[in-house]
């Protein structure tokens, strides 16, 4: 029997996309978070030395990729030391968001938490289940029974970032009622308008005991290996023995390759730095010009992506911009609190950039 999913948000794009190809200089795709930017070469050429694998990698990666992740989550996130066995990739952070309520055997008897205004794919990770999904950002307000709740900072899409009083609130009330607490910290070295996005596994926030936590974090937006599909898991030692286990099972496994990459870049933070860079330097462009144009901005403090308004429904606002040959993301996809919303990205080359904040200024 087939699951029983909604359509794929995106393929709803399709008559803005059409109205966008219509403008003279063609359309800026501002609607998806994909990157844009070469893939690094330290990167590039530790896959191109790795390309000999004929035996069975390791689910929970290399001895050598496992010391690599747990020495960035100390260094880059502010863990405190990990063990080997609290670290593993994954096939890019949303095989885990997705998969994580099968993983951890969450059932149609089951309720699960997502932020109010969220990732659609948390939801979906539900819906594969049959659990009940609750909307609710305030930790206090978490229901009773709750088998997995998830927490998303900086969020996608409003780029709000949660501190740790939060993070500390947030861990306290998980283990009062007994749920795995998840965190997708996908775009934390991404941050603008903020000093930082501490990690829930922040030893500031754990005092060292990562019981019943997990966070996820992407090398996709931080290092352009969207292609690669290689993303960090991180928790509590029970846990991710657990979730270890099931993955082996249905063979969730990284290749090879991709893990000799994957350690490439944990190990260079340069290419980082260069990359967060040029980010701000497009938002620097395209933030202004949506002022200019009309939009209020809310958050956007940190990640990779504009959450404007133009005090209208986001369906009025998409058809404004496709006008302009601009393609942008609804908020409705992220739920009904996004419905005057729109979500744009900074992910395209500068040029376009700066032809998109042209366009909005005429």
């Amino acid at each position: 029997m087939a699951l029983n999913l909604p359509d794929f948000p995106w393929d709803s794009l399709e008559p803005y996309r059409a109205e966008a190809r219509k403008h003279p200089g063609g359309v800026i795709d501002l609607s998806v978070g994909s990157p844009v930017d070469a893939t690094p070469e330290v990167v590039a050429s530790a896959l191109a030395h790795a390309t000999q694998a004929p035996s069975y990698p390791l689910t929970a990666g290399s001895e050598t990729l496992r010391a690599d992740m747990a020495s960035w989550w100390e260094h880059q996130r502010g863990t405190g030391p990990l063990g080997l066995d609290q670290v593993f990739p994954s096939i890019g952070s949303k095989e885990m968001v997705g998969l994580l309520p099968t993983l951890l055997g969450v059932t149609a008897a089951d309720v699960m938490v997502v932020p109010r205004i969220a990732y659609p794919t948390y939801a979906i990770g539900a819906a594969v289940v049959g659990a009940t999904v609750v909307r609710e950002d305030d930790p206090s307000r978490w229901p009773e029974g709750a088998k997995l709740i998830w927490i998303n900072s900086p969020s996608n899409p409003t780029g709000e970032v949660r501190d740790l009083e939060y993070l500390r609130a947030a861990v306290s009330r998980a283990r009062d009622i007994g749920a795995v607490l998840a965190s997708d910290e996908c775009y934390a070295q991404l941050v603008w308008d903020v000093s930082s996005s501490p990690s829930l596994l922040d030893e500031r926030v754990t005092e060292g005991d990562q019981t019943g936590l997990l966070a996820l974090y992407s090398m996709s937006k931080q290092s352009n290996l969207a292609g690669y599909r290689a993303a960090l898991v991180a928790g509590g030692s029970a846990l991710m023995a657990e979730l270890l286990l099931a993955r082996k099972h249905v063979g969730l496994i990284v290749p090879s390759p991709i893990q000799a990459a994957l350690s490439a870049a944990l190990s260079d933070q340069e290419h980082v730095d260069v990359q967060r860079e040029k980010y701000r330097r497009r938002r620097e462009v395209l933030l202004p010009a949506l002022h200019k144009a009309g939009f209020r901005l809310d958050h956007s403090e940190a990640g990779l992506y504009l959450w404007a308004t133009r005090f209208e429904d986001s369906a009025a606002t998409l058809a404004w911009l496709s006008e302009r040959g601009i393609l942008a993301a609804p908020g409705t996809f992220y739920g009904e609190q996004g419905s005057q919303h729109v979500r744009v990205a900074l992910t395209a080359r500068d040029d376009a950039i700066s032809e998109a904040a042209m366009r909005l200024a005429a």
